[in-house]
């Protein structure tokens, strides 16, 4: 993937000349595959992911006139999908289709149809299955820093408070509960894979 620098500029670069339509596209293009994935990861389904992923982007395409560039576009992107996968049971009305801008549906539909390249071994499907069990904001900060190594500050605008004013706090608050919750998976893990002392007690 190219730089993320390089992607950003060019989304700047479409918003600045008023080109919207062009600006989305271009990051559905860049960032659909991973935030997609993302989205599979946390809801263990294609098809709900499917779902979010489509309604996040709608929900971009709506409020991008009022984007003011206070984060990165992929990092609002990550922030967009997080509020639309824990509100997505309420099935709210939204005020503009997405059918409005035909090329961002037809880049959404290239990321939903691509098939995952991914090949879970035993011990990843276990691994996974255990962090499915969590509730959904320690998965997805789980997936935000393990599987997509965001940086803490990075993270905080997704997962924090949302006021910029506390954001070394909300990102220092989220490193300590990633350091309780990697600690609870390895007590989780030693559970579901007993080492050979432990089966012989």
């Amino acid at each position: 993937m190219e730089a993320v620098q390089d992607i950003e500029a060019a989304i700047r670069a479409r918003f600045d000349a008023g080109d919207h339509d062009g600006a989305l596209t271009c990051a559905v293009e860049h960032y659909g595959d991973e935030l997609y994935g993302f989205l599979i990861g946390l809801s263990g389904d294609h098809d709900r992911a499917g779902d979010v992923f489509s309604g996040t982007c709608e929900r971009m395409f709506n409020a991008l006139p009022r984007f003011r560039w206070e984060c990165s576009f992929r990092v609002w992107m990550y922030t967009v999908a997080r509020n639309e996968f824990l509100r997505i049971a309420t099935r709210e009305k939204r005020s503009v289709p997405l059918s409005a801008a035909p090329s961002v549906v037809d880049a959404v539909q290239k990321v939903r149809s691509r098939t995952p390249l991914h090949q879970r071994s035993e011990v990843k499907a276990v691994l996974t299955r255990i962090r499915e069990s969590l509730p959904p904001e320690d998965h997805m900060l789980l997936g935000l820093r393990i599987d997509r190594d965001l940086s803490w500050n990075e993270i905080a605008q997704i997962l924090g408070s949302g006021d910029p004013a506390h954001l070394t706090r909300d990102a220092a608050t989220l490193r300590k509960k990633f350091e309780r919750l990697k600690a609870r998976l390895r007590e989780l893990a030693r559970g579901a894979f007993p080492s050979p002392s432990d089966e012989e007690g």
